[in-house]
């Protein structure tokens, strides 16, 4: 079911897209903050956007080499238990927060881990 794994893929990798486009809007909704903490906000929007488009790239390569592959499911398996890790922290954080897209975050993050599930071993 490779299907769901580039699926998968470009869910992510667009969420990840969307946090790096994101980040300059995000850090202004915080209103005024000193340089440091600009800063730190700043660089963990364009992390999570980062992980996530790498998570996305490494398993669309690893569809794409040979999705049957012993290596594949370890990527798959490190990819699915990054985005649940990350779903995880999202529920217990910006789920909470009333704006849409971080209430959206672990629906995203799971969704994409279930779909990479599904489509490596099924």
């Amino acid at each position: 079911m490779d299907a769901m794994l580039y699926v998968a893929s470009v869910v992510t990798g667009l969420w990840g897209i969307a946090h790096l486009f994101a980040t300059r809007g995000v850090v202004a909704g915080f209103g005024e903050l000193t340089a440091d903490n600009r800063r730190i906000i700043t660089m963990e929007w364009i992390v999570e956007g980062v992980a996530l488009i790498s998570t996305a790239a490494f398993v669309a390569a690893a569809t794409a080499l040979d999705s049957q592959a012993t290596v594949s499911s370890a990527v798959y398996a490190v990819a699915m238990t990054t985005l649940l890790a990350l779903a995880l922290v999202s529920l217990f954080t910006g789920f909470r927060v009333a704006f849409l897209p971080f209430r959206l975050c672990p629906i995203i993050f799971t969704l994409s881990a279930v779909l990479i599930g599904l489509g490596a071993w099924l």
